[in-house]
C-alpha cells in the first residue's frame, strides 16, 4: 500500500499559517507597527490604499537591519527577540514568535528596503508569495521601509471575503489607535488614499487620548494612579457623566501590549455600581505595569489575550485603585481623611461678658382672614376663573414627537382611525379595539380565540421602522433645523463611518456638515425627534452602524432604520389614552410584519381562552 502522509511544501505551511496571524489588512498594519516600536523607531508613518487591499506602507527611523537579518527575516520563525523557551517569560519587546512577516509575505508582495546607520548601503528586497524575487543594495535612509501591496492575491477565495475598503480601513484605524496609545513617546502619522487622517506628535498619554479621540473627553477623564509589589497603574477613567450604552472607548495595556480582558473590564465598572444606569459603560484608559514573569501573552496567535498569574487579586486592585480616583475627584460621595488642613469652624467666645442676644426669629400674619368666607376681598381676588387659562389648548400630544410630524404618511396617535364611507370598517373598529393598558408597557385586546397582548414599545419600533425604510427608499425624509447648530466631535472612526452614510444619514432627516478635524455641525434632525438630545440622537446611529459593518445598501438602511426607530420610540412605561392604543394598534397591523419587530423579537402574544378557563376551573 502507498504511504499518504507527506510534509507539506513551505509556501502551503506559511500560508495556513497566515490565516492565524494575517487575518485581514488592519493585522499586517499591527505587525508592521510593532516591529516599528521594537526596533526603537521615534517616527513610524503608516500609508494606507483603498482600505489595505492594493497597499499597506509603514516606514520608520529605527534601527534597520543588514543585508543578512533583511533576508533571514522572513523565514519561518527567524527571530531576534527570544532564544530559549525561558525567554517567552521574560518578553519586553512586542513581537518574539517570528511568524509575522513569513506569514505576511506568503499571502502578498512586498518590498522591504532597511538601512543600518553603521553600513554605506541599505538593503532592497522584492518577495512575492514566499519566493525572492530581487535582493540588491541600495541607497537609503536609515531604518526600515516596508511596502505590503495586493494582499492575498495568491488566496481569491480569502480575499473575497474582505469588508468593503471603509470597514478594513475602519479596522486600521482601531489597530494603529492601540500602538499609539500604548507608545505616547514616538510620533506617528496615518494617510489613506493620499489623505493625512491622523498626525500625532510625541506627548503625554493624557494629550495622545485628546489628539487621538477629541478634546470633548478632557473634561471627563479622571486620573488612576496606584502602585505596590503586584501591579503599578496609570492612567484616566471616565467621569459618570461620560457613560454611554454604544460606542465607548475602552482601552487595557500590559507592558505597552494592548489586550482584551472582559475580567479586568468589569472590575473598573464595580466601581460605578449605583452611579450610572445599568446597561451604560464608561471610558477608560488604562496602562499595567506587571513582572513579565507573572503574565502569560503566547496563549493567542495575535497577542491580545493575556493571562496574569494573580488576576483574583488584580481585581480587587483595580476596582479600588478607580473607586478611590472618582472619590478624589468628588465622582462619589466620600470624606477625604487625608486633607492637608482641617475646615476652620468659627467659634463663639464664651470669654466676653457682654454677648450679643440672638434673637428668635417672628411670624407675622392676617389674623382677621376667614378663608371660609367668601365675601372676604383677598379671597375673591384670589378665586380665577382657571377655565380661562386653557381655552383653545388641545389636549396634550403623548406621542406628537415620534408620529405626528408624519401625518401625510400615517394618522397621529390621538387621532381616531378614519371611519369614512369610502373606507371599509377596519377589523380594530370590529374587534380588535384595546380595552386596556398594563404597566405602561402592554395594551390588553379582546379577540376571538383569547386576550391579545401588545408591547407597545416594540409596537411603535415596528412601525417607525417600516417609515425609515420608506424613507431610506425613496430619500424622502423631512429635515427639521436646530435653532442653534450642535458641534459634534467624533473620532476617525466615526468620521470615517458618517462620510460614507453621508447620504442615508440625509435621507433619514440629519443635516450635517464637516467642519475638518472631525468636528461637524449638526444643523437639522429629523422631524418628529422632539425631546431627544440631538447630538446623541446622531451618536447612537452612528455607533448602531459601526458594531456591524456591511456593504451591501439594502443592509445598512436596515440597520439605520432600526437603529432610528429604537431611538425615537416611546419609552417602556409611558401611558397611553384609548385612542393613541387604539391607533397604535391599526398602524401595527398595517406593517408587513406585525407580530415581531424588524430584530426579531415577539411583539404579540395571545393568551388562549381555555388557557384563562383553564385557570378558573378549580
Amino acid at each position: 500500500m502507498q504511504d499518504i502522509i507527506q510534509l507539506l511544501p513551505d509556501s502551503v505551511a506559511n500560508q495556513i499559517a497566515a490565516g492565524e496571524v494575517v487575518q485581514r489588512p488592519a493585522s499586517v498594519v499591527k505587525e508592521l507597527m510593532e516591529n516599528a516600536i521594537d526596533a526603537g523607531a521615534s517616527k513610524v508613518q503608516v500609508i494606507i490604499s483603498d482600505g489595505g487591499r492594493t497597499l499597506i506602507q509603514v516606514i520608520d527611523n529605527g534601527s534597520g537591519m543588514s543585508e543578512t537579518d533583511a533576508r533571514l527575516a522572513f523565514e519561518r520563525h527567524a527571530t531576534s527577540k527570544i532564544n530559549k523557551a525561558e525567554d517567552l517569560f521574560a518578553l519586553k519587546t512586542m513581537g518574539f514568535r517570528g511568524e509575522a512577516l513569513a506569514s505576511i509575505v506568503a499571502v502578498a508582495q512586498v518590498e522591504l528596503v532597511t538601512h543600518r546607520a553603521d553600513e554605506e548601503l541599505g538593503t532592497r528586497i522584492l518577495m512575492s508569495g514566499s519566493s525572492l524575487e530581487v535582493q540588491e543594495p541600495i541607497v537609503a535612509p536609515v531604518g526600515s521601509n516596508f511596502k505590503v501591496k495586493n494582499l492575498f492575491y495568491n488566496i481569491p477565495a480569502r480575499r473575497k471575503f474582505l469588508k468593503s475598503n471603509q470597514t478594513e480601513f475602519s479596522n486600521i484605524v482601531t489597530e494603529f489607535e492601540r500602538v499609539a496609545l500604548a507608545n505616547c513617546e514616538v510620533e506617528f502619522s496615518l494617510k489613506h488614499n493620499d489623505n493625512e487622517i491622523i498626525q500625532l506628535p510625541t506627548s503625554s498619554f493624557r494629550k495622545r487620548i485628546l489628539n487621538l479621540f477629541g478634546k470633548k473627553f478632557n473634561s471627563h477623564l479622571v486620573e488612576v494612579e496606584v502602585s505596590n509589589s503586584l501591579i503599578n497603574i496609570k492612567g484616566y477613567v471616565g467621569t459618570p457623566e461620560s457613560a454611554r450604552k454604544k460606542g465607548v472607548l475602552q482601552y487595557l495595556f500590559v507592558n505597552g501590549r494592548f489586550m482584551r480582558h472582559p475580567y479586568f473590564a468589569k472590575a473598573v465598572a464595580e466601581a460605578y455600581s449605583n452611579l450610572i444606569p445599568p446597561g451604560e459603560m464608561v471610558p477608560f484608559f488604562l496602562c499595567f505595569d506587571v513582572e513579565p514573569s507573572r503574565i502569560d501573552v503566547n496563549i493567542h496567535p495575535t497577542k491580545t489575550e493575556i493571562k496574569f498569574e494573580d488576576e483574583p487579586i488584580l481585581w480587587k486592585i483595580i476596582a479600588a485603585a478607580v473607586r478611590e480616583a472618582l472619590g478624589r475627584f468628588n465622582a462619589t460621595p466620600g470624606f477625604d481623611f487625608d486633607m492637608d488642613g482641617v475646615p476652620e469652624i468659627p467659634a463663639m467666645d464664651f470669654s466676653k461678658k457682654e454677648r450679643t442676644p440672638v434673637a428668635a426669629p417672628k411670624i407675622s400674619y392676617n389674623t382677621n382672614y376667614n378663608p371660609f368666607n367668601t365675601s372676604n376681598h383677598e379671597y375673591k381676588e384670589q378665586n380665577v376663573a382657571w377655565e380661562k387659562l386653557y381655552e383653545g389648548v388641545k389636549k396634550e400630544k403623548v406621542l406628537s414627537s415620534s408620529v405626528d410630524k408624519f401625518e401625510d404618511v400615517e394618522p397621529s396617535f390621538d387621532e381616531k382611525p378614519s371611519t369614512s364611507d369610502s373606507v371599509q370598517p377596519t377589523i380594530y373598529e370590529e374587534e380588535y379595539i384595546p380595552i386596556s393598558q398594563y404597566k405602561g408597557q402592554y395594551i390588553l385586546i379582546p379577540v376571538r380565540s383569547g386576550l391579545m397582548w401588545v408591547h407597545q414599545q416594540r409596537a411603535h419600533i415596528r412601525i417607525l421602522y417600516d417609515r425609515y425604510i420608506s424613507q431610506l427608499s425613496g430619500h424622502s425624509g423631512h429635515i427639521q433645523g436646530l435653532l442653534f447648530p450642535e458641534r459634534v466631535e467624533l473620532t476617525v472612526n466615526e468620521s470615517a463611518v458618517v462620510d460614507s452614510i453621508i447620504d442615508e444619514l440625509t435621507a433619514l432627516g440629519f443635516d450635517i456638515s464637516s467642519l475638518g478635524g472631525g468636528s461637524y455641525a449638526l444643523q437639522g434632525v429629523p422631524v418628529g425627534v422632539d425631546g431627544l438630545d440631538p447630538s446623541k440622537l446622531f451618536l447612537d446611529i452612528v455607533h448602531s452602524v459601526m458594531e456591524q459593518t456591511a456593504s451591501v445598501k439594502e443592509k445598512l438602511n436596515e440597520r439605520l432604520a432600526l437603529a432610528m426607530a429604537k431611538r425615537v420610540a416611546i419609552v417602556s412605561g409611558q401611558v397611553l389614552s384609548l385612542d393613541e392604543m387604539t391607533t397604535l394598534v391599526e398602524q401595527l397591523f398595517k406593517t408587513d410584519m406585525p407580530s415581531h419587530t424588524p430584530d426579531g423579537k415577539c411583539v404579540i402574544y395571545i393568551m388562549p381562552d381555555a388557557e384563562i378557563e383553564r385557570n378558573f376551573k378549580s
